[in-house]
């Protein structure tokens, strides 16, 4: 049984993209099962609307990454790069780039909830969210080696502040195929899980999270994307600022007042 209030908003049947909406926690579910869900110029555009919506509505406070049919997404769709590579990548990389930008940028975390295979772009995608929960037995290739080309979708941003460079540098060249206990190690995902316990374990992440300080999320996430290319001045800078906006919400005064009452503070994300 889910620990998430049953959904209001059905999903969208018969697109690529299947957008549902549990309470505070919205759900983006690739969908083109039959190609595993190789994303294609109209998943990418219908991606890049979601999250704009998304994105502009403060009553979401969680976002959950996931895949129809057998996998989280197989990477590219080949048959779109095939008759013209560059037009294609070009028609394929500017929504998906809007997309990457507007996830990271948003205060809900986003959780990827992944399972069965997570390559190319689907492996790019997934390196973007805030937390990982994947299945046993998914595999994960970042695959562009395999193909001839160079990664995308932020990948080369990503995966050298996971995992380091040699790693992601190994990872990125050999484009060999990683297990769960490799990407544990790694520190590609956060946890790993039976596969019939994934939808459970991510929807009380999911849960969790959107009854927390979504406001104060979304700094924290800013800032820890951004103090790599900071030195410690310019961070403590940027934390000092963040701080006073924390100190100006509803949530951070509940925060206080309900550690004085030795109580659970009860945020609601202003």
């Amino acid at each position: 049984m889910s620990l998430l209030p049953q959904s209001k908003t059905p999903h969208a049947t018969g697109a690529p993209l299947e957008v549902s909406r549990e309470g505070a926690v919205a759900t983006l579910r690739f969908s083109r099962p039959e190609a595993m869900n190789a994303i294609d110029v109209p998943m990418a555009q219908a991606l890049l609307a979601a999250v704009q919506g998304l994105a502009a509505d403060p009553g979401v406070r969680a976002v959950v990454l996931c895949g129809a049919g057998k996998a989280f997404m197989a990477g590219g769709d080949l048959a779109t790069l095939r008759a013209d590579p560059v037009q294609g990548a070009a028609d394929l990389l500017g929504p998906l780039n809007a997309a990457v930008l507007t996830l990271a940028s948003m205060n809900a975390p986003v959780i990827a909830k992944v399972h069965g295979a997570a390559a190319g772009a689907g492996l790019s995608l997934m390196l973007q969210a805030d937390f990982v929960i994947a299945a046993e037995g998914t595999r994960f290739n970042l695959a562009y080696i395999n193909l001839g080309t160079s990664c995308d979708v932020g990948a080369s941003w990503a995966l050298p502040r996971l995992v380091g460079l040699r790693h992601a540098l190994e990872i990125a060249l050999l484009g060999d195929t990683l297990t769960t206990t490799d990407a544990l190690r790694l520190g590609l995902v956060n946890r790993v899980v039976p596969a019939e316990q994934l939808d459970e374990a991510t929807a009380t992440v999911a849960h969790r999270l959107a009854h927390g300080p979504t406001l104060a999320y979304g700094a924290m996430k800013r800032l820890m994307r951004a103090s790599f290319d900071r030195d410690l001045d310019t961070q403590l800078i940027a934390e000092t600022a963040a701080f006073a906006g924390c100190a100006a919400t509803q949530d951070m005064r509940a925060g206080i007042e309900a550690f004085f009452a030795k109580q659970p503070a009860r945020f609601e994300g202003r």
